[in-house]
């Protein structure tokens, strides 16, 4: 089973300290977003965890937990976004540079192909034209170079919080605009473009169309085959491999006003206050109207000796 870490919180810069903890404990509770007294128990053994992918802006806190990690018999991996943006869209991360030196620490620990670079949403507007992004992307790639062999992009989604404050849907011939000159720029820096969730077809620009939880990535980290299924309940056009999200909504305090995850400043806060290190939860604790049940949890991993034998005697 793969451990999604999280699409809709900043685990690794904000709930390091928790997620230790719960992986100590073996265990994790995780209430349903849409039915909040429904709660999932999840397993964190590594026996049946085949990988983690840790989603973060800033891994920094997370630093010094991996070595506890690494001696569990975890494998995991980081989806890292790097934007362009200042801090009218992202409020409160550390500047740019301090990000990009942490992103470059943790790949010289794990290696490249376990730290994505994810420059995500791509955001076009007159503060952030096509010439800005292709100047910033091409400055970042030479930052990154040997650092990550991938990067992940999509293209904003103007719901109905982003249309209000003036974030529009990105025109066809625009988007191919910008796709191409990173297409380009990162084929010369022998970075593997590609794009995740989006509907238009990329390829003629360099951009492969790909994955966030993709096989070839976990199985690079896992270092063994895996069996994935197709997550369910995600957009048509995602194609990442089935996970269990361990995050919760509200809860992210980079502040970044394009976030799908985060409805508003007053919640967060408020949510900030129920958090506790040492709960089951990443927020709260249990209540009487709670419905707990175990989430079926199995290993997805493909014995090397089973299929190395298979192969042996004649399977292909």
């Amino acid at each position: 089973m793969i451990i999604s870490a999280s699409r809709r919180t900043d685990i690794p810069c904000f709930y390091s300290e928790w997620f230790m903890e719960r992986i100590r404990a073996g265990y994790v509770l995780v209430r349903n977003p849409m039915n909040a007294s429904q709660v999932s128990r999840v397993v964190l053994n590594p026996e049946v965890v085949d990988c983690i992918v840790f989603w973060t802006k800033d891994s920094g806190n997370m630093m010094d937990q991996l070595a506890s990690l690494d001696e569990a018999g975890y494998r995991y991996c980081f989806q890292y976004t790097v934007t362009p943006y200042g801090n009218d869209l992202e409020r409160h991360l550390r500047s740019k540079k301090e990000i990009l030196e942490n992103f470059k620490k943790l790949s010289t620990r794990l290696g490249k192909h376990r730290v994505i670079w994810r420059y995500d949403p791509i955001i076009i507007n007159e503060r952030y034209p096509v010439s800005y992004h292709a100047e910033a992307f091409a400055a970042m790639c030479g930052e990154l170079s040997g650092y990550t062999d991938r990067v992940v992009i999509s293209f904003v989604d103007p719901y109905r919080k982003l249309q209000d404050r003036g974030i529009r849907e990105i025109p066809e011939p625009v988007m191919r605009e910008v796709a191409g000159k990173i297409g380009k720029t990162a084929a010369h820096c022998q970075i593997r473009a590609q794009s995740c969730g989006e509907i238009a077809d990329l390829e003629d620009c360099g951009i492969r169309r790909g994955a966030c939880i993709d096989r070839e990535i976990l199985e690079q980290a896992c270092g063994c085959r895996l069996d994935l299924k197709r997550a369910k309940g995600q957009r048509p056009a995602c194609q990442c491999a089935e996970s269990i999200d361990i995050g919760a909504y509200n809860t992210c305090l980079n502040g970044c006003v394009y976030c799908y995850a985060n409805y508003s400043e007053r919640s967060i806060r408020e949510n900030r206050k129920k958090h506790d290190r040492n709960s089951e939860f990443l927020l709260g604790s249990r209540r009487e109207t709670d419905r707990v049940y175990e989430r079926r949890q199995e290993s997805c991993r493909i014995c090397q000796e089973t299929l190395w034998g298979f192969k042996m005697r004649g399977g292909k």
